[in-house]
């Protein structure tokens, strides 16, 4: 195999990671004039997801996350490179990631029906028109937190609440949304906020969530946080 086609998991990652970040600030911020980033949060957070698939997938072998190997040929007689992926490759469309997924690593895309929802509203915001009566913030943030986050916590040990596009803080507004929401997130070992006050997130919280978020500050060491 060209040398080369090994950078592709690392490339679809790193593009992968950017759409992360658009997504979790397009879903959780809202201010005047950026009213769109309702709907656009579902777009990036399903390019998001894809991306992601698509680097797991490509870690077991570059060329796994093509349709067609065959057509890939251009009877030249060289290695395959890169620029000629890119020229007559055609990858594998998102609904059908999670089968290859399975298919080539044995792993199962948690809340499948969170998924097609998000499938479904992508496929409408993109090509048609938006769905009505469906909250898009609370759907990518559910597709983030229960698809994306575990995923990538277990492949790339990365914690999805550390990517976002607001640079002059840290997750905090991230955690927030994610606390009132009552969703669950993978906690980095140095976690720690400073603009939110969590026991005041969480106090329409059910005891079970409640209960979570405080096993998980007592894992890291910042019980204080909740306290």
């Amino acid at each position: 195999m060209n040398e080369a086609l090994k950078e592709i998991p690392q490339r679809i990652l790193n593009l992968a990671i950017g759409a992360l970040a658009q997504a979790n600030t397009h879903a959780v911020y809202s201010d005047p004039g950026n009213e769109h980033w309702e709907h656009i949060c579902v777009l990036n957070t399903a390019h998001a997801g894809e991306l992601f698939l698509k680097a797991i997938i490509a870690r077991e072998h570059p060329l796994l996350i093509f349709k067609d190997v065959f057509g890939l040929d251009d009877n030249s007689g060289s290695l395959l490179d890169i620029e000629t992926l890119v020229r007559r490759g055609r990858t594998h469309d998102f609904e059908r990631l999670p089968q290859i997924l399975w298919a080539t690593t044995g792993t199962r895309v948690p809340n499948q029906k969170c998924f097609e929802q998000i499938r479904q509203a992508r496929n409408s915001i993109q090509h048609f028109c938006a769905p009505e009566q469906l909250d898009f913030r609370m759907l990518s943030l559910e597709f983030i937190y229960t698809i994306i986050d575990p995923l990538i916590a277990d492949a790339f040990d990365l914690c999805a609440i550390e990517y976002h596009e607001d640079h002059s803080v840290s997750y905090d507004y991230v955690v927030g949304a994610l606390l009132r929401s009552e969703l669950k997130f993978t906690v980095p070992g140095d976690f720690t906020v400073a603009e939110i006050d969590m026991s005041k997130e969480l106090e329409g919280a059910s005891s079970m969530y409640r209960s979570w978020v405080r096993q998980q500050m007592k894992r890291v060491g910042r019980i204080d946080l909740i306290s």
